[in-house]
């Protein structure tokens, strides 16, 4: 007994070593990443910054060059509305479901690479859609474009999180934020000089000279070593719950807008509905049991988080839908040549580059809660109004209001960055950016989406046109009002 009772005590002693031995590793290894970014000073997290702002003009050009270039894509394929929402919505799946692929695998593959592979992939879609023969080709290369510019935004937002202390977070991310609304300033009216010269193809040559300048200044000046890697991550990864999650959200596309996909009218094909409902059961149940999962439910216990990104996706619903159907409307209600609508749709995006910045700092001060209820707010009021315009509306008062819901939408941006993942351990902010992002533009997806099958309902209904468009902005300002009204439970902890 006694020697049995030694024998015990010597395991217990090495047990407990062990066990000492891993707790101070794991703390040393803890210590080590969180020291990493204190060890950048702050000039260098500036240069990091201001590099990370190439990549991050991707998205924004390409957006708000093709939307110019939309109107023309729609007549030369002689597709109607919810076909031409296709266009975009090809692009918005993959880049709004990847997204959150991306923010999961920085946490342990490296951000800086998976950034850089993300430019080479867009690069490719976008010399695809650049010569596209056909609308298939177009869509091809419209999808693949998706899957290389979903990394920026989240992988961005992680890495400038991660080097900016709190106290300066909420500044850089405004910084960083006004890249999109800047871009989106310029290139409308670039995009509208391109398509009404050599076509809607010439709309897809900026991005790509960009794409190429990005992946030089992102290998050259962001260094590498700022975030973990785990060399054995891609074997432990969830790719199971990627696939089915990948079909879930596929299948509600498809469910929102069947008609192009199964000619049954959209919301009414119960396969689609039955399809999407099994794979989003199945993906729950398969995240329940896995040890890591691609999304850690645990991050929705945190009530900014789960908040901010509500509050994200119904501002994107308004943000990608007055994004799709602004300038269908000044074609088909005004007669706007590609020129004018790139001139008219840069205004807010001109007013929102002023604002954003303004709107991170106002977070830093006074919290998140009021600026996104006042953004977001304005927002769906400038779209109430777009809802009681005449066909014989002037052109300034639409570049007014067009002014003041840049004003709205940018006023926000930071707001919610901010909130989304301000309250995170830095061990989760790859993951919670990456789901933020994703939540966001499911939002986008479905504003496109259903901006298109509202439009063509109600023109298949016989009203007038202008009437047709004015049921579309009602929608989406009920949308931005209901945004707006969630934004008053933003209330952030005290420190």
């Amino acid at each position: 007994m006694k020697d049995q009772s030694a024998a015990q005590l010597s395991r217990m002693r090495v047990t407990a070593g062990s066990e000492t031995s891993s707790a101070t590793t794991a703390t040393a290894s803890k210590a080590s990443s969180e020291a990493a970014p204190s060890a950048i000073s702050l000039a260098a997290a500036n240069r990091i910054l201001l590099s990370l702002m190439l990549p991050s003009m991707l998205m924004p050009m390409l957006s708000s060059m093709s939307r110019v270039a939309l109107p023309i894509v729609r007549n030369d394929f002689q597709i109607a509305a919810d076909m031409t929402a296709w266009v975009d919505s090809v692009f918005t799946l993959p880049f709004m479901f990847l997204m959150l692929v991306y923010g999961r695998l920085s946490d342990a593959v490296g951000r800086r690479r998976l950034i850089l592979i993300g430019i080479v992939i867009f690069t490719i879609g976008t010399i695809m859609t650049l010569w596209a023969p056909s609308l298939a080709w177009l869509m091809a290369g419209r999808a693949i474009q998706g899957c290389g510019v979903a990394g920026m935004m989240p992988l961005g937002m992680a890495l400038i999180s991660s080097i900016f202390p709190t106290k300066e977070r909420g500044k850089a991310l405004g910084t960083w934020s006004t890249v999109g609304p800047t871009t989106g300033f310029v290139s409308p009216l670039l995009a509208g000089f391109l398509v009404d010269h050599w076509g809607w193809r010439a709309a897809y040559a900026p991005p790509l000279l960009v794409a190429v300048l990005a992946f030089v200044v992102v290998s050259r000046f962001v260094p590498s070593g700022l975030s973990k890697v785990q060399p054995h991550f891609w074997r432990s990864f969830d790719w199971g719950g990627v696939l089915l999650l990948a079909g879930a959200m596929t299948s509600l596309l498809f469910f929102l807008s069947s008609r192009p996909i199964t000619g049954v009218e959209p919301l009414q094909d119960w396969r689609l509905g039955l399809l999407m409902v099994i794979f989003f059961g199945a993906f729950l149940l398969w995240e329940w049991w896995r040890q890591n999962p691609f999304v850690d439910f645990a991050i929705f216990t945190s009530r900014m988080f789960t908040v901010a990104s509500s509050c994200g996706a119904l501002r994107m619903v308004v943000m990608a839908g007055q994004g799709f159907i602004i300038p269908l409307y000044l074609v088909d209600v005004h007669g706007f040549t590609a020129a004018y609508i790139g001139s008219v749709t840069m205004i807010s995006a001109g007013t929102m580059s002023l604002i954003v910045r303004f709107g991170g700092q106002l977070a830093d001060r006074w919290g998140s809660r009021w600026p996104t209820v006042i953004g977001i707010g304005v927002q769906g009021g400038v779209m109430l109004v777009f809802a009681f315009f005449p066909a014989s509306a002037p052109i300034w008062a639409i570049a007014v209001v067009l002014g003041i819901y840049g004003l709205g939408a940018g006023l926000v941006l930071a707001a919610l960055h901010r909130a989304a993942v301000g309250q995170m351990e830095k061990e989760q902010i790859g993951t919670a950016t990456g789901l933020y992002s994703m939540i966001r533009f499911v939002g986008a997806m479905i504003g496109t989406a259903l901006g298109g099958v509202i439009l063509q309902h109600y023109l298949d209904q016989s009203l007038p046109v202008v009437a047709a468009y004015q049921q579309v902005f009602l929608f989406f300002a009920g949308m931005g009002l209901l945004g707006s009204l969630l934004g008053f439970t933003l209330r952030e902890p005290r420190r």
